[in-house]
């Protein structure tokens, strides 16, 4: 499989399976959360550093070299889905503004950087 397709591919999932869980925390009747939104929020970062880091793995597993590099491709890849499709779907679902989008929401999605460097420098390491 081509890696930019890849890279491509698992973007959407690590943007898609939380944007999916998230309509089990909410009533379609009200359009309202049935938790606390603090508590939504918790869950939604935790399940999307769960998938990140898994879909991570997943693709570093298969690099050999340029650890950095891929690291550095995939980040900006994942971070131009997750950004795009949220500005696409999620800002107009939730009325949202792009200032308080980038302050609640966006600024979390720098943790697929984070994390997809360091593993890259666990691999040079080896």
């Amino acid at each position: 499989m081509n890696k930019y397709f890849k890279m491509f591919g698992f973007g959407l999932l690590i943007w898609l399976i939380p944007f999916i869980a998230g309509f089990l925390f909410f009533d379609a009747s009200t359009q309202k959360l049935t938790i606390d939104e603090t508590f939504f929020k918790s869950i939604m970062i935790v399940l999307s550093c769960f998938v990140g880091v898994f879909l991570l793995l997943k693709y570093f597993a298969k690099v050999k070299e340029k650890y950095l590099q891929e690291a550095v491709a995939i980040s900006i890849i994942w971070l131009a889905i997750n950004w795009l499709l949220d500005f696409v779907i999620l800002l107009p679902m939730s009325k949202m503004d792009a200032a308080t989008y980038f302050m609640q929401i966006g600024m979390r999605y720098l943790m697929v950087p984070i994390i997809a460097v360091g593993m890259a420098k666990m691999k040079e390491g080896k």
